[in-house]
């Protein structure tokens, strides 16, 4: 087909492409036919994914290391720089 063939081609039919498959004509799927359609945010806006959102949140429960609820004990520990094997890096 040309590009002109393409431009013009009813709105009904595609072209699929599959990997190890020559591209062919096919009709397009009703959606609105599928049992599952009522989770597309096609047929309630409220399922839209938020990407930006979903990103914040987990980049939010990274930092967390606890949460505020949760009960710890917290202890200081001053270490020298023996302990810490610094000094023996420092020498080398």
């Amino acid at each position: 087909m040309s590009q002109d063939e393409i431009a013009v081609m009813d709105g009904g039919k595609c072209i699929l492409q599959v990997r190890g498959v020559r591209p062919f004509f096919s009709e397009k799927y009703d959606i609105t036919r599928h049992p599952q359609y009522r989770y597309l945010s096609d047929a309630d806006k409220k399922n839209a994914f938020d990407v930006d959102g979903y990103l914040a949140a987990m980049r939010r429960r990274q930092r967390q290391v606890v949460t505020q609820e949760e009960v710890f004990d917290f202890y200081e520990i001053d270490l020298s720089d023996e302990e810490t094997g610094e000094a023996d890096a420092a020498e080398e």
